[in-house]
Order: structure tokens, then sequence, then C-alpha cells
């Protein structure tokens, strides 16, 4: 899938030069991981909502959100594409856009999949991929099409960039497709800056962060180019709340890899997208899909390039990206350049501690834990965001079973939905996963009640917790009454989170994963916080998870954390005269 016009010519690559083997055959390019998870994606919902295959009316689903498929809405807009929509530039110049197949599979995914009320499902799409792949071509005839062919009466379509004259680029490739196509400019008049239908009083405009007003805007489409360069989420946030009055609004993200930045809504969407695409997070209004070089592979191979420029030999020439890989490979300093660029990888990024694969491997469903011993960790955030706490019980075979309670102010969730902030915390409060304490900040004293009720089930034997910011709470269980285990009220143990406390703790998490010992039952928040953790090593190899560095919040990894030094390290010192944790 990708954009090619009517072949003229042929579009065999040329003849490769001497340096890296010959480019893989289409039929042999194998998908890098996210892009078959995008598939996968669109094959199970497929399966949820026609087991038997799509009947004569696909309104008849089984799909248990209601969501059907509707092939010719899935058709309509690459028909449209490739009907009306020409080239204006280079060598198919004039001719009509011919889509390859992951193009048109992504426009059939976007616009075929319906919710019960008849309007599109999907109302974000993000699509990364590497440079030279026409992602702006697409995209302008996405625009063009929202603009004319989706029928919307008042549409208005923008394309969006940090800066206008980035957003013209889009929109600039829409007007020539205009004036290409004797079909469109008999509805379409064009003005500078301006694509409009008198008939729908739709219009299509560039839009920069820069652009004199950014006010009374009432958006049905938005084409957002080069998402990797939006420095903050400002714009974002501008045209994603303008979409409220509308009955099928549609964002389309378009970028290719950045330079990390935890700040940046173009690493926040990409994260997003990995974590729906791995099924971390259940997101059913956001499309992803991204063609990366995965982790080992070596950068200096085509069946890798491949990867991330599914248009190799199409748009993207095989003898641009050898060259472009030979000055990588002499020049240093373009290496990075190379790979952000052209196989799609973020640089300077930090590397996931636990691959999600590893963590789903250790799941297992947790035993109940009343009226057993059970070690504790705390991790009480600031007074803004989510509070965790792990409970641990041993197991026969070294097994430990986990229980997880996370707390989080009630007007952080509705401001994160109000400002559309992703994840949203609301699936997982409605889930009962995650627990809204009122007001708009987070209750110590809901936490400690709700702590009082566990420690009336549970032998907790100790807590552990970080004094920062829990002294207080600290001291409260200190003093009350803990009567399954002690008269003098909860054990509460400090553990500050740095090298010399977590370092062995952490250590041996890991080894607990890694071993399959971990009974978490896959705790869908758990689960999206341990994929956001990474670690900082010293040159001892001791290691400590880092908060600044992690891609979001990882409070309940340090919660788990702590129950296991409590669990596991501090009986070991028990009688030994040492002082440990």
């Amino acid at each position: 899938m990708a954009i090619s016009a009517a072949p003229k010519r042929s579009r065999a690559p040329a003849r490769a030069p001497a340096g890296p083997s010959a480019p893989p055959p289409k039929a042999q390019r194998i998908p890098g991981k996210y892009e078959r998870l995008c598939w996968e994606r669109q094959a199970r919902d497929l399966a949820l909502a026609y087991p038997n295959g799509i009947p004569d009316d696909p309104r008849q689903t089984e799909h248990p959100k209601g969501f059907w498929f509707d092939p010719e809405r899935a058709e309509e807009v690459v028909t449209w594409i490739q009907t009306l929509c020409r080239h204006s530039k280079g060598e198919w110049a004039g001719g009509l856009i011919v889509l390859e197949d992951w193009q048109k599979n992504i426009l059939r995914i976007v616009f075929g999949w319906v919710r019960e009320d008849g309007t599109r499902r999907f109302r974000t799409a993000y699509e990364e991929v590497a440079r030279k792949n026409a992602k702006s071509t697409k995209a302008a005839a996405v625009g063009n099409y929202l603009t004319v062919g989706d029928q919307e009466p008042g549409a208005e379509v923008y394309s969006s960039a940090t800066k206008e004259k980035q957003a013209k680029i889009v929109w600039d490739a829409a007007d020539a497709m205009v004036r290409q196509s004797p079909q469109l400019r008999q509805v379409v008049k064009q003005r500078k800056k301006n694509l409009s239908c008198a008939r729908l009083q739709s219009k299509f405009e560039p839009l920069g962060a820069d652009s004199e007003t950014l006010d009374g805007l009432n958006v049905h489409g938005n084409l957002v180019d080069e998402l990797h360069a939006h420095k903050d989420r400002s714009l974002w946030d501008v045209l994603e709340t303008a979409t409220g009055a509308r009955r099928q609004p549609l964002t389309w993200a378009i970028t290719t890899a950045g330079v990390y930045d935890p700040e940046s809504i173009g690493w926040e969407l990409h994260e997003h997208a990995t974590q729906v695409l791995e099924g971390v997070i259940e997101d059913d209004t956001f499309f992803a899909i991204i063609f990366a070089a995965d982790e080992g592979d070596d950068w200096r191979e085509p069946a890798t390039w491949a990867k991330a420029n599914p248009n190799l030999g199409v748009s993207v020439k095989y003898d641009y990206m050898v060259e472009k890989c030979e000055k990588a490979k002499t020049t240093p300093s373009f290496e990075n350049t190379f790979k952000r660029l052209h196989l799609d990888i973020w640089t300077e990024q930090v590397t996931r501690w636990i691959p999600i694969e590893m963590w789903d491997a250790s799941d297992g469903i947790p035993g109940a834990l009343e009226g057993r011993d059970v070690w504790g960790g705390l991790d009480l955030s600031t007074k803004l965001d989510i509070t965790a706490l792990t409970l641990l019980a041993k197991a026969d075979g070294g097994f430990f079973d986990c229980f997880f309670r996370f707390w989080v102010p009630e007007e952080l969730v509705k401001e994160r939905e109000k400002k559309h902030r992703l994840p949203s915390y609301a699936p997982w409060v409605a889930s009962g996963h995650l627990i809204a304490t009122p007001g708009n900040v987070i209750d110590y004293d809901f936490i400690k009640a709700d702590i009082l009720k566990l420690g009336a089930k549970m032998n907790i034997k100790e807590i552990g917790y970080d004094p920062w910011n829990a002294s207080q709470l600290a001291i409260d269980l200190q003093r009350e009454l803990n009567p399954t285990v002690s008269p003098f009220g909860f054990m509460m143990v400090e553990m500050r989170q740095g090298m010399k406390t977590l370092s062995e703790p952490a250590k041996e998490f890991e080894k607990l994963v890694v071993d399959k010992k971990l009974r978490h039952g896959k705790h869908p928040l758990m689960r999206w916080m341990v994929g956001n953790a990474s670690v900082r090593r010293d040159s001892n190899d001791n290691i400590v998870p880092d908060k600044q560095q992690s891609k979001a919040k990882i409070d309940g990894v340090l919660s788990t954390i702590e129950a296991v030094g409590r669990a596991i390290l501090a009986p070991k010192a028990v009688g030994m005269g040492a002082e440990f944790l």
C-alpha cells in the first residue's frame, strides 16, 4: 500500500550498486512489529464482528461494542482518491494517483469502521513512517476527500503544523490536485490559502501555530503534518477541542520519528500508539500504524529499510537509500539522522526496562490474599496524580501473588478527559482498576481508610514507602491498630528512592518477572506502568527506576519493588546484625 501514479513506465528499482544486498522483493517484505500489530488488530476486530465472515448486511455485527465494518464506505474513499486525485510533481505529474496496498488498507480501516449510530469509529489516525513514503500526498488527498467527498455540510478542514509554512506543504499538494483534476475544479473554488465547495459550504485551509487567529474553529478534519516537530501540545489541544461540535471529526497525524522528548505531543502520541497496538491501552477511537525498524535489526540491511519504507522501490528509490546508508557508515554524526528519518527510529530515547511481552509471559492468576501474610509497598506521588499500593503474598514454588490498588483525584480524571490527555484514566476508573478519590487533590484520609480495610482482611507484615511524600500518612498508619498483626499499628519502613535502597529490590523484581514467578493477573493499569518504566544504571551495575526518564507514570512499578524489598530481602537481614533497607 503506497501512493504512485498510473504506471506509465516501469516501477522496478534501478540495479543495486555495490554494497548492501539487493532489496527484498515485495512479496518477501517482512513487516515490523507495530505494522504487524496494526493488521492483527484489524483481523481481531473483524473476527469479533463477523466470526463467520462479513454477511450481506454488515450491520448485523456481533462485535461486543457494536462496531461494524462497511465495505462500501471503505472502498469509496479509495475509489474517490484514485479517480479524482492526480500527481502534480515529479515523474508521475498529471497521472492519477494509484494507491499501493498498504495505503488502501489504512484508508479502508479508518473510513470503513462504523459505530452503532452510523458515524465513523475512529476519530484519530496516527501514521508514522519514514520520509519520502508519500505521507503528504496521501494526507492532501484525504483532506480533499473530507472537504468534498465526505459530504459534510459546512466542513472545516485544516492542514496544521507548528508553522503555517509547514502546514502549506500538505495544503499546497491538495491545491495542486484540484488544479490537475477537471472534476474537482468544477466543484472546488481555489483562492490563496483557501479551497472551498459552495454546495457544501465547506473549506480547506492551512493553519499554523503562528497563524493570525485560532479562535472560533469548528473542525471536521485536521491533517497534522510532522507531529514530531511540535514542541508542545498547544496547537494540538486547540484543534482537538474544536472538534467537539462535529458528528464524526477526524484528526489524521502524519509524522516521521523525532528526537525523544517526554514532554512533546509527538512522543506522547507515539507512546499511546505503541500501547494501543500492544493492547496495553484500549482506545477504540484511535487508529495507529507505525512503519519502523525493530530493535536489534541491522540498520545497514535492505530488509530493515523495507520495514520503515513500505514504498521502497516506488517513491523511495533503492539507490537513494544505498547512498544515505553509505553516508551514515562513513559519517558517524549522520548515523542517528539516517535512523530517524529513514528507519523511523526515535533517537536519544530511553530504553524500556521490561518488554511488555516479558511482563505478559510472567502472568498468572493470583490467589486470594485474605488471611495470608503479605508485604506491601506504597508509592505516594504528588497530591495531583496516581498513588499506588502493592501487596505481595508468598506462594509455593517461589511464586508471589500480587494485589494492586491505585488512587487518583476525581477532578484529575475529568481534567484529562476535558483536555484529551492520553491515556484517559476514565476507563480504568469505570472498570474498578483505578479508584477516584473526592476532590482535586489526593485524599490521604480516603487512602488511609482503604488501607485499614485491607489490613482487616490480610496480615500486612510491613509496608515499605518513600518518605518524600508519605511521611504523615506513614505516621498515621503506624498509630492505627492493625489487629491482624500487631496492636501497635502498621509496620512502616522507609525506602528512599535511590540506588542504595532500591537496586537490590529492583533486581529481585526483574528476576521474578524473567522467571515468571510474579502472578499479576495482567492488571491493565499496572501493565501500562511497566511499559513506561526505564532504569538508570551506575558503573557497578546497580539499577533504579528513573521517574524522570520513564515514558509516563511508573508508581505501580515502584510500589511493587518496595513490596519485593520487604517480602524477599528484609527477612534475610533479620538477626544478621546488619542494617538493611
